[in-house]
C-alpha cells in the first residue's frame, strides 16, 4: 500500500513515462507532504502561446474549498492537462497554466483557463470531484485492514467467541469472497489465543456481523479505488462530445460509489461503538466503565448520512462522505483504545513484552540457571493473546504511550490513547503504512497454521480408492489391449493455439498457464484433441489407440463433476468396412461393463441421420435441427411436457410439430423390433433419404451384435439426441438401472476426420463443435474415426458403491 508518508520521501512526478498518479500521492500533495514536478518531456509538449482567457467551467465556479481540497483538485487538473497534451498533439495546453498550477497548487491560480482545450479538459475531467474521491480512497483503504485488526483486539478484550468468524468459502461463486476473507484474516490474527472461544465468554452474536459488515467495506473501497485510479490517469479525449456532460457523468458515478461507501461506514461506526461499549462492560470500576461506554456517541452520526444521501451537489456529497470517514476513524481509534485499556487492566492476561523486559527476563533465567534462587520467578499461568493480536497490540501501545511504562489506566489516559491512535490511522502518519503491512504479514505468515485443504473440484485417492482405481484400470486396459489397442501418452499441456476454438462455449473452461519460455500453453481439456494433433503430426493413416490420463476443466464442481479427473479413451482411426468400427466399440463397451460388474446397465443407441430424418418428417426447419435436438436431449431429465414447452416457447416450434416429435421420441425397445417397425410399409422414415441410410447402417450393426451375443444390452431409443454438428453417425450412451443409476456413464459418436494434402479438419466429441488448426500432412483419403471415452470418476464411484 502506497501512503502519503511514502510519497513525501520524494516529489510527485506528473505525466512522466509510466508514471501513475495514485490517491496517496494526491493526499500527500493536498497536505503539503510533497510537491509536484512536471516531467521534462511532458513540459516540452505544452504550448508557449499567450493565454486567451476562457470562461470558467461550471464545475469550478463558486467553489468554497479548504486549502487541502483546493490543492488536491489543482493536482488532479494539472495531471489531466498534461496527460491530455501527451495523448493528443492537437490539444492546446499552455506552459503558463501548467506552471501556475504546479507553482502554487491552488486551483484559483489557473483560473480563468488559457485556452478552449484547457476549459474542455477541466469540464470533462471533474477535477474537484475526482480529488475528493482520491482523498476518500487514500484514507479508507488502510482503514479497511485496520478495522479487522481492531475487531480482533476487541474480541480478545471481550473474550468473545471466535466461531463468529467461521465463514465458509464455497469456491463456486455462491459465497461472498470479501466476507470469507475477513473471517479468515481475523481468525489468523486470533490464532493461538487463550482468551477467545471460552465457555463462559461473550456470545458470538456481538461479533457475528463483523465478517459481513467489514467485507462490505472492503468491497465498497475496492469499487471506489478502481474508479478513482482510472479517473486520475486517463487522458481526456477532446472531440465533439459535450465536455460538461461528460464531467457531470463522472461526478454522478463517483457519487454513487461514495454513497455506497458511506452506507458501509455507517454500519461500521455502529458496530465499532457497540463493541467498545461491550468491552467497557467488563471494567469493574463503575465510574470508569460509564466513561468508557460514553466516550463516543453514535448519536453524533445522526443527520450525516441523510445529508449525504439527499444532497445533489457532487462536491457536497463527496465532502460529506470524507467527513463521515474521519468520524469512523475516530470511532475506530476509540474502540482500539478501550480494548487496549481492558486488556491492560486484566491481570490474568499476559501482555506483550517490550525489548527491555525481555532482556531482563532473560537475565533472571540465566541467574537461576547459575544456581541463584529468584524469588517469584515462577510464572503464573496467564492467558495469552493470539500471535497476531499480540503483535498489533504491541504496535498500538508503542505509538499511544510513546514507549513509556503505563503507570495507571484512567479515563484521561484512555482519551489520550484515542487521540493518538486516531492520528496513527491518518495517512499522514508514517507509522500507518508499517501497521498495515504488519497486519498483512501476520495474516500471511500465520497461514501455515491453517488446516491444509485441496482445491474445489479435486480429490485425493487414499489406499482404498487406489485399490479400486487400480482394479478398474486393469480391467479397462486388458479389454482395450484384447481388441488391439495400443497405448499412447500425450503431454498434460498443449500449445494454446492447438486447444483454442475446439470446444465452442466450453473454451472458457480451459485452464491457461502463465507464459513460460515464450510459449502460450494450456492444460488439456480432454484427450481427443491431443490425439488428433498426434495423428496429424505423425502422418498416421490407421490406428487403434487407448489412453488413460487426467484432464482439467475450469468448471463449477458438483456431484460427479470434477475439475481434475481421469478419462479413458479408445480410438479407432482408419478405413474400414461399414459399421465395423461401430460394432467393435459397442462390443468393447459391453465387455468392459460386464467385467467391471458395477450394476445392471443398458446402452441407449440412435443414429444422427435418423434423428435428422425424424425432425424433417415432423416439419422442423433444417436450420432448427440442432437447437431442437438440444431440447430432445433433455428428455432423460425432464418430462415431455416440459420439453414441449421449451420447444414451443423458446425454440419457435409449432404446437403440432412438437406433438409429432413427442409421438416419435417415445419409440424405443429391442433394436431389431424397433428397426422392423420403422421400416414397415408406409413408414415415413422409408421416404426420407437420410433415414434410409441410417436404418441400413443400423441393420448391419444390430445383426453383427446379435451374432456376438451383445444385442440384449442395447435399447434402440429415438429420444437419444445430440444437438451438435459434429455427430455424423451412431450415437449412444450407457446408463445404469435402479439404485446405481446416477448419471450417464459415457457418450459416443462417430467422427469423421477429413485428411487431405497439408490439411486436417477433425470433428471430435468434446461437447461442442471445433475445428483443429491446419497441420502439415500428406494423406489423400478419408479416415473414419470412432472415439469414445469413459468418465473414470463415475466408474470408480460405482465400483466403490458396489463393493
Amino acid at each position: 500500500m502506497a501512503t502519503p508518508a511514502a510519497a513525501a520521501a520524494a516529489a510527485v512526478t506528473l505525466a512522466g513515462k509510466g508514471a501513475v498518479l495514485t490517491p496517496a500521492a494526491v493526499y500527500a500533495l493536498s497536505v503539503g507532504l510533497a510537491g509536484p514536478v512536471i516531467d521534462a518531456s511532458a513540459l516540452q509538449r505544452l504550448s508557449n502561446r499567450a493565454p486567451s482567457p476562457q470562461g470558467t467551467p461550471g464545475s469550478l465556479r463558486d467553489l468554497d474549498l479548504a486549502t487541502h481540497e483546493s490543492r488536491a483538485a489543482a493536482a488532479v487538473l494539472l495531471n489531466k492537462l498534461l496527460l491530455t497534451a501527451n495523448d493528443s498533439s492537437s490539444a492546446l495546453v499552455t506552459v503558463a497554466t501548467a506552471n501556475a498550477l504546479a507553482g502554487s497548487l491552488e486551483l484559483a491560480a489557473a483560473l480563468p483557463l488559457a485556452t478552449r482545450d484547457e476549459a474542455a479538459v477541466a469540464a470533462a475531467s471533474a477535477p474537484v470531484a475526482v480529488a475528493f474521491a482520491a482523498l476518500i480512497d487514500c484514507c479508507a483503504t488502510p482503514l479497511a485492514r485496520v478495522a479487522d485488526a481492531v475487531a480482533a483486539l476487541s474480541c480478545e478484550a471481550a473474550r468473545g467467541d471466535a466461531t463468529a468468524f467461521d465463514v465458509p468459502a464455497s469456491g463456486d461463486g455462491l459465497s461472498d469472497k470479501d466476507e470469507a476473507d475477513v473471517g479468515a484474516d481475523i481468525k489468523m490474527l486470533l490464532l493461538g489465543s487463550k482468551l477467545v472461544g471460552n465457555g463462559g465468554g461473550a456470545s458470538a452474536a456481538m461479533f457475528a456481523k463483523v465478517p459481513a459488515v467489514n467485507g462490505a467495506l472492503r468491497e465498497s473501497v475496492r469499487a471506489l479505488h478502481k474508479k478513482v485510479r482510472v479517473e486520475l490517469n486517463a487522458p481526456v479525449k477532446l472531440g465533439k462530445r459535450d465536455a460538461s456532460g461528460t464531467g457531470e457523468g463522472k461526478e454522478e458515478a463517483l457519487m454513487v460509489l461514495a454513497t455506497q461507501l458511506a452506507r458501509s461506514l455507517n454500519a461500521m461506526c455502529k458496530q465499532s461503538v457497540a463493541r467498545a461499549r461491550f468491552c467497557a462492560g467488563s471494567v469493574a470500576e463503575a465510574e470508569l466503565r460509564e466513561k468508557l461506554a460514553g466516550g463516543v456517541n453514535v448519536d453524533d452520526l445522526k443527520g450525516m448520512l441523510d445529508k449525504v444521501m439527499v444532497d445533489s451537489d457532487a462536491v457536497s456529497v463527496l465532502r460529506g462522505v470524507y467527513n463521515y470517514l474521519l468520524k469512523f476513524r475516530d470511532f475506530l481509534a476509540w474502540e482500539a483504545a478501550v480494548a487496549m485499556a481492558v486488556i491492560e487492566m486484566d491481570s490474568s492476561i499476559e501482555k506483550p513484552q517490550a525489548a527491555g523486559k525481555n532482556e531482563a527476563g532473560s537475565s533472571a533465567e540465566k541467574a537461576q540457571a547459575g544456581g541463584e534462587k529468584v524469588k517469584g520467578d515462577r510464572k503464573s499461568k496467564k492467558k495469552t493473546l493470539g500471535k497476531g493480536t499480540s503483535a498489533v497490540l504491541a504496535l498500538l501501545r508503542e505509538h499511544a504511550t510513546d514507549g513509556k511504562t503505563i503507570p495507571c489506566v484512567n479515563s484521561a489516559l484512555i482519551a489520550d490513547w484515542g487521540i493518538e491512535l486516531s492520528l496513527l490511522f491518518d495517512p499522514k502518519c508514517p507509522k500507518l503504512e508499517f501497521l498495515v503491512e504488519k497486519i498483512k504479514e501476520i495474516v500471511e505468515s500465520n497461514e501455515v497454521g491453517r488446516l491444509p485443504k485441496i482445491p474445489k473440484g479435486t480429490r485425493d485417492f487414499g489406499r482404498e480408492q487406489m485399490a479400486i482405481r487400480e482394479r478398474a484400470f486393469s480391467i479397462i486396459t486388458s479389454v482395450f489391449k484384447m481388441h488391439g489397442g495400443v497405448a499412447l501418452d500425450t503431454p498434460v499441456f498443449e500449445l494454446r493455439e492447438t486447444l483454442m476454438g475446439k470446444y465452442g462455449e466450453d473454451s472458457k473452461l480451459v485452464y491457461d498457464l502463465a507464459d513460460q519460455g515464450g510459449e502460450l500453453c494450456s492444460l488439456r481439456y480432454d484427450l481427443t484433441v491431443p490425439f488428433a494433433r498426434y495423428v496429424a503430426m505423425n502422418n498416421i493413416s490407421a490406428i487403434k489407440r487407448y489412453q488413460i490420463a487426467k484432464v482439467y476443466r475450469r468448471d463449477n464442481p458438483s456431484k460427479g463433476r470434477y475439475r481434475e479427473f481421469y478419462q479413458c479413451d479408445f480410438d479407432i482411426a482408419g478405413v474400414y468396412e461399414p459399421m465395423e468400427p461401430d460394432f467393435e466399440v459397442v462390443k468393447v463397451l459391453t465387455e468392459l461393463l460386464d467385467k467391471l460388474d458395477i450394476g445392471v446397465y443398458e446402452i441407449k443407441l440412435n443414429h444422427r441421420k435418423l434423428l435428422d430424418g425424424m425432425l424433417e418428417i415432423c416439419g422442423v426447419p433444417a436450420e432448427k435441427f440442432r437447437t431442437v435436438c438440444s431440447s430432445i436431449d433433455k428428455l432423460d431429465k425432464l418430462t415431455f411436457e416440459e420439453v414441449k414447452k421449451e420447444l414451443v416457447e423458446e425454440k419457435g416450434v409449432s404446437n403440432e410439430t412438437a406433438e409429432n416429435i413427442g409421438s416419435l421420441v417415445k419409440t424405443r425397445g429391442p433394436p431389431l423390433e424397433v428397426l422392423l417397425e420403422l421400416r414397415k410399409e408406409g413408414s415415413k422414415f422409408m421416404e426420407n433419404e437420410g433415414s434410409v441410410v441410417a436404418l441400413n447402417e443400423l441393420e448391419i450393426l444390430f445383426k453383427a451384435l446379435e451374432k456376438a451375443n451383445a444385442l440384449d444390452r442395447i435399447s434402440f431409443d429415438l429420444s437419444l439426441a445430440r444437438g451438435l454438428d459434429y455427430y455424423t453417425g451412431v450415437i449412444y450412451e450407457a446408463v445404469f438401472k435402479g439404485v446405481t443409476q446416477v448419471w450417464n456413464l459415457l457418450s459416443h459418436l462417430r467422427l469423421t476426420c477429413y485428411l487431405c494434402s497439408h490439411l486436417v479438419i477433425c470433428l471430435l466429441y468434446t461437447g461442442h463443435r471445433f475445428v483443429l488448426p491446419v497441420f502439415s500432412i500428406n494423406l489423400h483419403f478419408k479416415i473414419h474415426c470412432l472415439i469414445y471415452w469413459f468418465l473414470t470418476c463415475t466408474i470408480l464411484f460405482l465400483i466403490s458403491k458396489h463393493i
